[in-house]
């Protein structure tokens, strides 16, 4: 039995022949339900330029879904601060901590979360968009919401509203920076699951305490889709990787259905692709998603993992969150 606190990690993912609107309705579905579960908490991703994803302004969707929920702590994950001022985050993420007190997560991370073309039309300049300008804009952020360096500009709300901040990565700069400043680090297994040991490594070697943590503190993000049997939780995923195919070969387009995933004609390239990007990912019957996701919290160490669940259908979503709850964890509400 999985015993580390269970999160999810939402993209409002657009079915083909639906809207945007349909997928930030599902969301909201979904923050609902596994709050009632008793998941830990429930995070949005920033993504632009992409038709697959809707989850392009987290600030204003995290303002609904706290309308829409009360206890499960909500965040961002996450939000990609070279798209934006300091200023603005600290503004947004100010006013939904002072709105909601205790229940917001600022997750930040330092890629665009897009291409460069969409990076510059969202920053409208080239200031700031390079990862080595990273530091210094966190560094503006933190002060803008602790005030320790006051100057002509105070964010209000931001100050002395401070929700949780986290760093997210997929390599080891921003595992060190995390360490180094003894934050939270959440680490993107889901798409980048070669470099987990090592970014891990560098962040509990690099941590020195501070005013937030004692000691490390290390999330993990994982790909999970559960059914009633491996065939099918095997038959739900096939659009999400064929959505990511299709991302990274430059054609992006809303979610397939899983029939159409199903008949598409992969390459023997295509296909190793795919493979690949499942590697330490959970997928299957409940019993194969409990063996998979105890094995990478023995190998990772992690102090909780984060679920993200791409399938086309929001009810097999929630369905697959349900089974793992039930099933995987023991009943997440005994330890909401």
């Amino acid at each position: 039995m999985i015993t580390v606190p269970l999160s999810v990690l939402d993209l409002a993912p657009v079915a083909k022949g639906t809207t945007a609107g349909a997928a930030l309705q599902a969301t909201t579905e979904l923050a609902r339900r596994t709050e009632e579960l008793g998941y830990h908490r429930f995070w949005v991703a920033e993504h632009h330029n992409m038709p697959a994803i809707a989850s392009s302004a987290p600030a204003v969707l995290l303002a609904h879904l706290a309308a829409n929920t009360s206890t499960i702590r909500l965040g961002s994950g996450g939000v990609m601060l070279p798209n934006h001022a300091p200023l603005v985050v600290a503004e947004q993420f100010g006013t939904l901590e002072a709105l909601h007190p205790g229940r917001i997560d600022l997750g930040i991370g330092r890629a665009p979360g897009t291409d460069q073309v969409t990076a510059l039309a969202l920053r409208r300049t080239m200031e700031g968009l390079s990862a080595e300008h990273f530091p210094r804009e966190l560094t503006d952020l933190m002060n803008y919401f602790s005030g320790e360096k006051p100057g002509q500009i105070i964010a209000t709300p931001g100050r002395g509203e401070q929700p949780a901040v986290w760093l997210l990565g997929s390599s080891g700069f921003s595992a060190q920076l995390a360490g180094l400043l003894g934050l939270p680090f959440s680490f993107a297994h889901h798409f980048s699951s070669a470099n987990t040991l090592p970014a891990l490594a560098l962040y509990r070697q690099h941590f020195r305490p501070s005013q937030w943590l004692d000691k490390p503190y290390a999330m993990v993000a994982v790909n999970a889709v559960c059914a009633e049997t491996d065939e099918r939780a095997e038959w739900l995923a096939g659009p999400s990787a064929l959505s990511f195919l299709k991302l990274r070969s430059g054609r992006p387009e809303p979610l397939s259905t899983p029939d159409e995933a199903a008949a598409y004609p992969y390459s023997e390239i295509e296909r190793e692709f795919v493979l690949a990007r499942r590697d330490g990912q959970a997928m299957g019957s409940p019993e194969t998603v409990r063996r998979q996701l105890t094995e990478l919290v023995e190998r990772t160490g992690a102090d909780e993992l984060m679920l993200t669940t791409l399938v086309y259908d929001v009810q097999d979503r929630v369905r697959s969150y349900e089974l793992i709850a039930e099933q995987v964890a023991g009943g997440l509400r005994q330890r909401a």
